[in-house]
C-alpha cells in the first residue's frame, strides 16, 4: 500500500458505500465509489447526482455540527470519484484496497467478487462490509483468498469509530495489519475477531435490545424509562469501561452470584458462562485479586482507576450529567 496516498475503491454505491466513501474523503484520502449496477446513461447520470447530493448533505450536517467548515466540505467532496462498472476497470487495476458494499444477496456478492478479482492486482486487499455472511463463506469467491477479510462498519460509517475486522484461517497476517493501519490512518478504531456470526457488537447488542423489548412486553417498565436507564446508566459506564473490564472492577464473583439469582428468578438464559466460574474458583475476580479478564499485577491500579474515572467524568460533563456539589441545597 502506498505510504502517501493509498488508492481506495468502494464497490457498491448504496448507503453503506456512501458512508465508507465519506469516511475516507473526510479524513483526507481520495476514494473511487463504483456503481456496480448496469444502468442507462441518463439513469446513471441521475443516480450519480443523487449520490453526490447525499454526500454533500452529510458533509453539510458535519458543518452544522461544527466538525467542518464550508470550504472543507467542498474540498472533501472533490476527493470523490464516481464511476460506472465500465469506467472503473482502469482504477481497479491500480487499487490498493477494495471495499465490497453491494446488497446482502449471495449471488450478487459472488458475481462482484469474481469481477473484482479479475480487475485488481494480486497485492490488492479485498474486504467485504457484509454483516450477514462469514468471512469463511466469502473467501472462496475471491482469487487469492489470503488477501480477503470482512470489515464490518457500524452505521453511520463516517462517524462511528469502530470497524470490526474478521479474518479467515487463510487470511494473511500482513493483509490484516495493512488494513488495520489504513483504518487507523482515517481515525477509525479497528478490532479483530474470528469468523463467528454476529461479530462483537451486533452479538452483544442483539441480546441487550431483545432483553429491553422483553421488559416492555412483560410490563417491567415503560419504554421511556428503560431507554433513559440505558442512556444514563448502562451506556455511560460502558462507553468508558468495556464489559469485561467492568466485570473486573466489580468482581467476577459478583456477576456469578447475580447471574445465579437472575437465572433462578427469571430465566436460565441469565446463567453465567463457565469462564466466570473458572475465574472465580481460580482467584481471578478482577482488580481486587490483581487478575481477571485482564492482568493488573504489574499495573499502577490507582493511576489506572483515576484515568478511567477521569474519562467517565468527561462523558458526564459532555452529557450535562455531572453531579453538582451541594446541588440539592441550591435547588432547595
Amino acid at each position: 500500500m502506498n505510504a502517501a496516498l493509498p488508492k481506495v475503491c468502494v464497490v457498491g454505491a448504496g448507503r453503506m458505500g456512501e458512508g465508507i466513501a465519506l469516511a475516507f474523503i473526510h479524513a483526507g484520502l481520495p476514494v473511487s465509489l463504483i456503481d456496480i449496477k448496469e444502468r442507462a446513461e441518463d439513469q446513471r447520470r441521475d443516480y450519480f447526482e443523487k449520490v453526490r447530493n447525499n454526500l454533500r448533505s452529510e458533509l453539510q450536517m458535519l458543518v452544522r455540527l461544527g466538525l467542518l467548515e464550508d470550504a472543507q466540505a467542498d474540498i472533501a467532496l472533490a476527493r470523490l470519484t464516481l464511476q460506472s462498472r465500465t469506467q472503473a476497470a482502469a482504477t481497479l487495476g491500480e487499487c490498493d484496497l477494495v471495499f465490497e458494499a453491494v446488497p446482502e444477496v449471495i449471488e450478487l456478492k459472488q458475481a462482484t467478487f469474481a469481477w473484482v478479482s479479475q480487475q485488481v492486482p494480486a497485492s490488492t486487499i479485498i474486504a467485504s462490509t457484509t454483516s450477514t455472511f462469514l468471512v469463511n463463506e466469502l473467501a472462496g469467491m475471491v482469487d487469492a483468498p489470503q488477501r480477503f477479510v470482512n470489515a464490518h462498519w457500524l452505521n453511520p460509517a463516517y462517524l462511528m469509530p469502530l470497524v470490526e475486522v474478521s479474518r479467515s484461517e487463510t487470511t494473511c497476517a500482513q493483509v490484516v495489519e495493512r488494513l488495520l493501519q489504513l483504518l487507523k490512518r482515517i481515525g477509525k478504531v479497528p478490532v479483530v475477531c474470528n469468523p463467528v456470526a454476529g461479530y462483537i457488537v451486533p452479538r452483544i447488542q442483539a441480546l441487550a435490545m431483545n432483553e429491553a423489548a422483553r421488559m416492555v412486553e412483560e410490563g417491567v417498565a415503560s419504554a421511556e424509562d428503560i431507554d433513559t436507564a440505558v442512556r444514563v446508566g448502562f451506556g455511560l459506564r460502558f462507553s468508558v469501561l468495556g464489559l469485561l473490564e467492568f466485570i473486573d472492577w466489580g468482581g467476577g464473583d459478583i456477576l456469578y452470584y447475580a447471574s445465579r439469582y437472575l437465572s433462578r428468578e427469571l430465566d436460565p438464559r441469565f446463567e453465567s458462562p463457565q469462564v466466570i466460574a473458572d475465574n472465580m474458583q481460580g482467584g481471578r475476580n478482577g482488580l481486587r485479586d490483581g487478575q481477571g479478564f485482564y492482568d493488573y499485577r504489574e499495573r499502577d491500579v490507582e493511576a489506572y482507576k483515576q484515568q478511567r474515572l477521569g474519562e467517565f467524568v468527561r462523558k458526564l460533563q459532555l452529557s450535562g450529567l455531572t453531579p453538582a456539589f451541594e446541588g440539592a441545597l441550591r435547588q432547595g
